[in-house]
Parts: C-alpha cells; structure tokens; sequence
C-alpha cells in the first residue's frame, strides 16, 4: 500500500496509522483481519493470566472502548489514505476480538481452548456476515469499518455466554 493519498500527495501520519493497523500487525501477509484478532488476544494474555475477574473484565472493556474510539478515527484516516475498508487497517478486528473475550473473564486459567473458541467464533462472524453484520458496513467511514465488527463480537458473546452456561 502506498503512503501517500490523492489529494497532494501527503504522507499517511504515523499514529493513526498504527492505530488503524493495530500496531503493524495489519501489514502481516495473508488474512489481516485474522492478525488483528491475534494482536488482540496477546495484549490480553497477560491480563488475563495476572489478574482477577473483575480486573480482566473492566481492562477488557476499557481496551475495547479505547480501541474502538481510536480505531474509528484511525479508519476514517485510513480510508483517505487506503481507499474504502483497506484491509490492511484491522484495528476493527482488534476491537472485535477483545469484545468477543468479554465473557472469560470469569472463566477459569485452564479453560484457555475458550480463547480458541472465542477467536474462531469471532472471526466465522467477521468473515461471513451474516444476521445483519453486512449491513453495518454501509455506514460512512471508519463507523462502518467498526460496527460490523462490533456486532459480529456481540454475536460471539452470546454463543459463549451459552456455550459457558452449559458447559462451565
């Protein structure tokens, strides 16, 4: 991808562009998206070995709020850069990721296939679109670029939450 847009030929700032690409991990060749999600859960590795259950909890929604405000932005930055939903910006992903492990935090260190499950989940959602998801990605920008992603999250909580409530 180049750095630079059609008006003027500017230089894509470094800061919205980390954001956009979660850090680099965007720039990873075959399936960025799927690399977004990975940086996801190694940020939250630790938090979630270390910490206790209300502090995984609010650190997980904390992350996913930051993320998700600054990778609006970042997006919408990225579109100008990138064109229409570059796939290389996958802080949408990261977002998502970190919504769709909201329901671990009180599920125990040794139920780490959870995680697993949690990120295949996310991604089938993310990839296919189904149950509206699609439809997100109409909003202007860097809105939906997030809120489809958003919402393929949501869809992966509910499954785990049953998937916990039956299991667990």
């Amino acid at each position: 991808m180049a750095d630079t847009d059609n008006q003027q030929g500017k230089r894509f700032p470094l800061f919205p562009k980390l954001i956009a690409t979660s850090f680099g991990f965007g720039f990873l060749p075959v399936a960025p998206g799927t690399w977004g999600a990975v940086f996801a859960v190694l940020i939250w590795l630790p938090l979630y070995m270390l910490a206790s259950p209300g502090a995984i909890l609010a650190g997980t929604a904390a992350g996913a709020l930051f993320f998700a405000v600054a990778g609006t932005w970042a997006s919408s930055v990225a579109e100008r850069y990138w064109g229409k939903d570059p796939v290389i910006a996958c802080v949408d992903e990261t977002v998502g990721q970190l919504i769709a492990m909201l329901p671990l935090y009180c599920v125990p260190g040794e139920y780490w296939w959870e995680i697993l499950i949690s990120l295949a989940l996310f991604r089938f959602f993310d990839i296919f679109k189904p149950l509206g998801i699609r439809s997100l990605e109409k909003l202007p920008g860097g809105y939906g670029m997030m809120a489809d992603d958003v919402l393929a999250a949501i869809y992966s909580c509910v499954i785990l939450l049953v998937l916990n409530h039956f299991i667990l």
